[in-house]
């Protein structure tokens, strides 16, 4: 499957009252290889397994593989991740007819918030709220593969 995906700073945490959902999510890499990142989530009480292709010469466009595993499956695959766990609550917000999850990061990554929308295409027109700020589709230091490696704290 193709993951179309832009991401965003967020300048206020006005997002916060218009979230219809939230979890904490806690997150590794087994590979951060930007050729293919291997990662392992906690979600909540579930866990996940995702594999992700490199980006596309836009950086909007990647291949994903996702699979839910057992949550002690997740827990035991955590303790073999490259160092640089990253955890963060996520917030959902449904605006219009699409879905920002709003990233507010902890840890080595404290004072980050990323929004980011999944598109159906990359043309693809979308509604902008009041509390995003610059885009950082391409930076690859928003990358929570990067991040992982090379915390929010170190470079900001």
């Amino acid at each position: 499957m193709i993951e179309i995906e832009r991401k965003f700073l967020v300048k206020s945490d006005a997002y916060k009252q218009e979230a219809q959902k939230q979890k904490v999510i806690v997150q590794g890499y087994l590979s951060s290889n930007p050729e293919r990142t291997v990662r392992v989530r906690i979600k909540g009480e579930q866990g996940y397994l995702t594999i992700k292709g490199k980006s596309n010469e836009t950086g909007l466009s990647r291949y994903e593989w996702e699979k839910e595993i057992p949550l002690e499956e997740a827990e035991q695959l955590l303790l073999l991740c490259e160092k640089g766990i990253i955890s963060k609550t996520r917030f959902e917000i449904k605006i219009g007819a699409h879905t920002y999850e709003v990233d507010e990061f902890y840890d080595d990554n404290e004072g980050l918030v990323i929004a980011e929308i999944e598109l159906s295409n990359e043309q693809e027109t979308f509604a902008k709220p009041d509390w995003l700020a610059e885009e950082v589709t391409n930076d690859k230091r928003y990358y929570n593969s990067y991040l992982s490696l090379h915390p929010f704290r170190e470079w900001r």
